[in-house]
Formats: C-alpha cells, structure tokens, sequence
C-alpha cells in the first residue's frame, strides 16, 4: 500500500481520537504536575495513547469486537459489544462531544442576554449535527475529508498556538500539586482514562477496515498489518499534540495560577496570546476537534447496528443516531459528565482486561476460562465501583489493594486469570478414575456462570 494513503488513513484515525476531551486533559495535567510533567505525561501516553493503539491493533487481529469478546462467553460478547457501542456513541461520546464544543467554543462568547437559554444550545447542536450527518453518509469518503483537510486544519492550529508560546513565553514549570507531586506515573495513567480512546478504538474498527478496503487492501493479513501501522501513526500525532498542550499547561500556571479545568487554560493562554481573536481559534479548534470524533463514532456506530440488524439501513441509523445524540447533547455537559464518569469506571477495566488477554493469549494457549473467570472478577469490582460513585458505599472495596488509586479491579482481574488457567487445566488432564467427580463440580460452576451471564444481560 502507498505511504501516502497509509498516513492519510493514520490522520483519519487521529482526527476520530481526538476531541475535546483529548485537547483538555493534557492542559490541566501539565498545570498541576508542573517540574514532573514528563513523568505524568508518560503515565497519559500508556492510557491515552497505548491503550488504543493496542485496542485497535487487537481487535485487527481477532476479526472484531464482538467475536474476541466471545472468548469470555457469546452472551457476554452481545451485551459488551452492545454497551460499548451504545456508551461510547449515542449514549455518552457523541453527546459529550457536541456539547463540550458549545460549553468551551461558543458559550463563553455569547451575550449575557442569550447565554442562560437553552436555545443557543439547540441551535448550535442542530448545525452540529446536520454537518455530521452530511459528512456520515459518505463513510468512504471519510479518508480524503478527514486526512486531507480536517486533521491537518487541526494540527496546524494547536502547532501555531503552541510555536507561537515560544516566542511570547508564558513562564515557568512550578513545583507539582497534591497527587501529581506523590506519583505522578500513576496519576497521569489514570487521567488518560477520561479521553475514553481506549473504548472508542474497540469501536472504530469497522470504519478503518472500510477505509483500508476502498483503497483495494483485501488480503486479510495485510488489512490487520496496514491497520497497525496508520494506528501507530495516528498515536505518534497524538503524542506529539498531548505534549504541546501539557507544555502551554506547565508554564500558563506562572502566569494564571491554578485554574479549574484545562478548557480554561486554554482560554486563559489563547487570550494572552493572540487576544480577543483568540476566541475565534478556540472556537474552531474544539469544534473541529469534537466534530471528527462525533463522525468517527456515529459512522462506526451505525456502521455495526446495520451490521447486527440488516433490515433497517446504515443511512437510517446515521439519522437515528444523530437525532438521539442531539437530545442528549441537549440535556447539557454537567449531567453527562455526571454518568459518563461511573459507566467509564465500569466498563473500561473490562475493556483493558479484555486486550490484555488478547495481547498475552498464546501464553495460556486461548484457555477461555481465563477470559471468563479473569472477566467476572473484573466486571465484579468495577461495577461496585460504578456504583459506589453513584452514592452507593460499597465496605468491601475499601479492602481491596489500589482501591485509593482508582485500581482495584487489578488484582481481582489477576486472580481470576490464574483461577480459570486452573480450572481450564484440571478439566483438560483430569484422570478417568476423578473425572466424574470433576465433570460434577465443572456442571455446577457451568451453572453459576450461565445464570451470572443471564443476569447481567437482563439487567
């Protein structure tokens, strides 16, 4: 294949990654990490960066989500694969996205007059949507829209903001704040879960394999190939924009001090920079960068509902999609935010778990009880962890190792790897002579696990 599609497609996945999430947390980090940036932006990168890449180049190599979800079981693969999409796209993603972009681009700007109504934000999403839908019904066409103008757009902007700080300086490192002075690794790791990449990489399988075959890839082996590798591209670019913008972050806290959140140091260095036509680029570059993802997410949304439901097509779940996202984008950042922080807690523990096994699978040989047990443990923590963030106090996590950390699915997801390698050896070598005992225990454990599978999916 070509250098140049191959990075065309590799700015194509860059620009599905990158939204506005992407462009506030590397800001915030570098404010609050300060002389250890570099060590919290290492931490980032393996979360924000490595984690998706290693999602996509996984899911390449499996043939899809859904079928290396059904390692673990088929019924969990329907209801995981289901959650994902819907959790990523409709339900949280997309809205997130769209109303991120009016909150930081055009809200701020808006006279006092109009700025406590709801009807800019209508507007504004109705704009949003309308472009993403005329952008979605070409999905193939994705590629030359994506590489060739949107990205590029993109990473010229955040390049001259950040070329441009070189020249009128906005101060110095200072020294690191609360959990970024005590382990910072740790801290930037788990701040690179809130880009929520990881999730949206299971999900943009679909459009990469498009892409790659509109460009005559065919042959199985060089698809999985040509998709690790624009991945990797794409997550170079990230790491080079996610340094830019922890660096404006580390030296703005000279200037500004410790500001809330990073859509307001990025404000905060745009307006110092260039001034009142500050809010001009700022607004461009989180419209630009939120309308990629929302793109990327609704063509591979729609692109796997067509797929699971053939008789209702690709162009009516786009429209389906869309509309459902513009409600919800409507219900404002605030109450999204407050359920996307637990419903991330729950299903991303699953969803690393889940590649790692993938990633160390000839090791145990595909052993599916390690899948499985591994995964019950998993999903076990973190769902009571998700609760627990609803309001729900859970005493039994606050015994668990890394709990304060965010991490107490770790050792759980451990355990039940090693118990299911257990059980998938005992029941493969057991002796004539104890094997009916055994195929007992083996019919009862079959039982508990097929009635925990069938909970989970009727809750």
């Amino acid at each position: 294949m070509e250098r140049r599609k191959l990075l065309l497609v590799g700015l194509m996945i860059f620009s599905m990654f990158f939204g506005a999430g992407n462009l506030i947390f590397p800001p915030q980090l570098g404010q609050l990490s300060g002389t250890n940036t570099m060590v919290s932006l290492v931490g980032f990168l393996i979360s924000a960066v490595g984690l998706p890449i290693l999602a996509i180049a996984v899911v390449a190599k499996s043939g899809g989500l859904h079928i290396l979800a059904s390692r673990v079981h088929p019924r969990f693969a329907f209801a995981f694969t289901i959650l994902i999409y819907l959790s990523i796209g409709p339900f949280l993603g997309i809205p997130r996205a769209a109303s991120l972009a009016f909150e930081i681009g055009i809200s701020p700007f808006l006279p006092n007059t109009v700025g406590g109504s709801n009807l800019p934000l209508f507007i504004y999403t109705l704009v949003y949507f309308g472009i993403a839908y005329w952008l979605c019904m070409s999905p193939s066409k994705l590629v030359d829209r994506f590489g060739k103008v949107l990205t590029p757009a993109l990473l010229v902007l955040i390049t001259y903001i950040f070329v441009f700080s070189l020249f009128k300086p906005l101060g110095v490192f200072e020294a690191p704040i609360g959990d970024y002075a005590q382990f910072p690794l740790l801290k930037g790791f788990l701040d690179g879960y809130m880009t929520m990449d990881a999730i949206a990489a299971l999900n943009f399988g679909i459009v990469i394999s498009l892409a790659l075959k509109e460009m005559g890839v065919t042959e199985e082996k060089k698809l999985v190939s040509n998709t690790i590798i624009a991945g990797v591209i794409a997550g170079l670019l990230l790491a080079i924009i996610y340094g830019m913008l922890a660096y404006l972050g580390a030296v703005s806290q000279t200037r500004f001090g410790t500001t809330k959140n990073g859509a307001q140091i990025l404000t905060n260095v745009v307006f110092y920079l260039f001034g009142q036509k500050g809010s001009i680029l700022l607004g461009v570059i989180f419209s630009l960068a939120c309308l990629t993802t929302s793109v990327g997410l609704l063509t591979s949304c729609s692109q796997y509902f067509a797929k699971l439901m053939p008789k209702v097509s690709y162009r009516s779940f786009i429209a389906l999609l869309s509309v459902s996202s513009m409600i919800f984008a409507n219900v404002g950042l605030t109450q999204i935010l407050k359920f996307s922080v637990p419903i991330l807690t729950a299903i991303y523990p699953m969803a690393i778990v889940l590649m790692v096994l993938a990633l160390l699978n000839n090791l145990f040989k595909g052993n599916s009880y390690v899948y499985l047990f591994a995964m019950i443990c998993t999903s076990f923590v973190s769902i009571l962890e998700a609760l627990g963030q609803f309001g729900l106090k859970i005493n039994i996590l606050y015994s668990l190792p890394f709990y304060l950390n965010g991490l107490s699915w770790i050792i759980p997801a451990v355990v039940g790897a090693i118990l299911g390698f257990i059980y998938g050896k005992l029941s493969n070598d057991m002796s004539p002579v104890k094997w009916t005992v055994f195929s007992r225990i083996n019919s009862f454990v079959r039982r508990i696990i097929e009635y925990f599978s069938s909970c989970r999916i009727s809750k």
